[in-house]
């Protein structure tokens, strides 16, 4: 059975309890009563025209320094369909919401367990207060619409059988909102950060997009670090020019990230020739495309590069979308891709004081249904390290040589699109310049130099993906207007 909130229906079959206040701000406003979440007029003429302009924000916007007015709004009968709220619906396990002028259905075992008011969710610490197991499986609800005019229009749920310890007068509220970013399956989202706005490039698009901004601007203003990270989750690489000649400038520009990541090679390290050296980057040779760390269980998501000494000729900079080169290569062959996505390929780090061995695909993508179309949504993270491969694992390897051999064609193919020249962004930094780049997406490579003619010294640092993400989602809810009503914290952020 299904406990509906019907909300496409006649004016007629409306009654609203407004107050007159309301009614006057509105007529000052220059619109009428709107629930623009929760139903459309069945005349297509009342909402043709409809615009932000017009009508409001189509999302919530920053709270009004005012006390809420709250309008229930009472619901009837329709062509002999029972409407039901609170006084007059039988609880059921499914609770219907018209959102957009379509009806979705909700669990309400779903609509339970996202809870977030105070008796839910510590507002302090924002734990949760009970588990998930907690909820009787036969749980049921039934719902009512409620205007809020300072946080948009939300229902408000009233359980039957509620978990253990609840009182009968707990309820659940969830916005408008927020139920209709809980329907869209549409957008893949990591941790309510988005992937569908990233943006596959070539030479030349980077190029066009690519950004520089200054270190003073990027340590001091919140707005340019966000701008920075914003270019990043997109484009996966950035620049900052105007970096002070010190050590420690690295760990700044990390820090204002977060926490930097602490590896074997510390917490900073240096990259300079250097003899007898344990890492292929440590020498003035040429370094093919690769990304680091790939023998690590969580390999780094940032890795900065601040040049600190750029005096002798060559040892230029050259990038590559991995991403982007995926794309290409599934539109060739679905075949590579599969291979790419399936066979396992084994990095390793063996020396004397440390071995680091990890085996993984080339291509991880979201779980998605098969035929589904390749988007920058879609592919999660390339695996791509040639410099640290190891030798393939048995059975993938001797044992099964056809499987091998698909797996060498793949690569082939993918590795022809990653380093095509139309494909590369190349660039000498030069002194007081630092690069920075999703290391999980953006191969890094260096031409070879001549360490006797002069100097060549960068400083790096590596950040997690939790620390970035994490400072993206504060910096979204602070200058997209995402923000966190009743406690609802995936309203923050999309």
């Amino acid at each position: 059975m299904t406990s509906n909130i019907i909300s496409k229906l006649p004016s007629r079959h409306l009654r609203l309890k407004v107050t007159n206040a309301y009614k006057t701000r509105a007529a000052v406003q220059g619109r009428s009563f709107r629930f623009h979440s929760c139903w459309r007029s069945p005349n297509p003429a009342e909402h043709a025209n409809r615009s932000p302009a017009t009508h409001g924000p189509f999302r919530p916007t920053r709270p009004r320094q005012q006390q809420p007015q709250l309008r229930q709004v009472e619901w009837a009968e329709e062509q002999g369909n029972p409407v039901h709220d609170v006084t007059a619906g039988a609880p059921a396990k499914s609770i219907s919401v018209n959102i957009d002028g379509q009806a979705r259905v909700f669990d309400a075992a779903f609509l339970r367990d996202s809870c977030t008011c105070v008796h839910c969710v510590d507002q302090y610490s924002n734990n949760r207060l009970f588990q998930t197991s907690d909820i009787p499986v036969d749980i049921k609800g039934s719902a009512k619409a409620v205007v809020d005019d300072t946080k948009g229009d939300s229902i408000e749920v009233q359980w039957d059988s509620d978990v253990k310890g609840f009182s009968s007068e707990h309820r659940t509220r969830h916005s408008i909102n927020w139920l209709r970013q809980a329907l869209n399956t549409e957008v893949r989202t990591s941790s309510g950060v988005r992937y569908d706005d990233r943006v596959f490039w070539d030479g030349k698009e980077i190029t066009k997009a690519n950004k520089w901004l200054d270190y003073d601007a990027y340590m001091s203003r919140d707005e340019t670090l966000f701008d920075a990270l914003t270019h990043l989750h997109r484009y996966g690489l950035l620049f900052i020019n105007n970096v002070p000649d010190s050590e420690e400038s690295v760990v700044s520009l990390a820090s204002r990230v977060g926490t930097l990541k602490d590896t074997f090679y510390g917490r900073t390290w240096d990259v300079r020739s250097k003899p007898k050296a344990e890492n292929i980057a440590y020498t003035p040779d040429y370094l093919g495309l690769h990304m680091d760390l790939l023998y690590t269980s969580n390999p780094p998501h940032l890795q900065l590069l601040h040049s600190l000494r750029a005096r002798t000729p060559g040892g230029e900079s050259f990038f590559s979308d991995a991403f982007a080169a995926a794309h290409q290569l599934r539109e060739q062959s679905v075949d590579h891709f599969n291979t790419l996505c399936t066979f396992p390929i084994t990095y390793h780090y063996h020396h004397p004081q440390n071995h680091y061995h990890l085996t993984r695909p080339v291509i991880e993508t979201f779980p998605c249904p098969e035929g589904t179309e390749i988007t920058s949504s879609t592919i999660r993270r390339i695996n791509w390290s040639p410099p640290f491969q190891a030798p393939v694992q048995m059975p993938h390897g001797s044992n099964n040589t056809p499987s091998l051999r698909s797996y060498i064609a793949a690569a082939h193919a993918y590795e022809k699109l990653l380093s095509s020249p139309d494909n590369l962004y190349e660039y000498r930094l030069n002194e007081g310049e630092c690069v920075i780049f999703d290391n999980r997406r953006v191969l890094h490579a260096r031409r070879a130099f001549d360490a006797s003619k002069g100097e060549r010294w960068l400083k790096g640092a590596y950040v997690d993906n939790d620390v970035f993400f994490s400072k993206l989602r504060v910096l979204q809810e602070v200058f997209e207007g995402r923000w966190v009503a009743d406690g609802v914290a995936r309203e923050a952020v999309v």
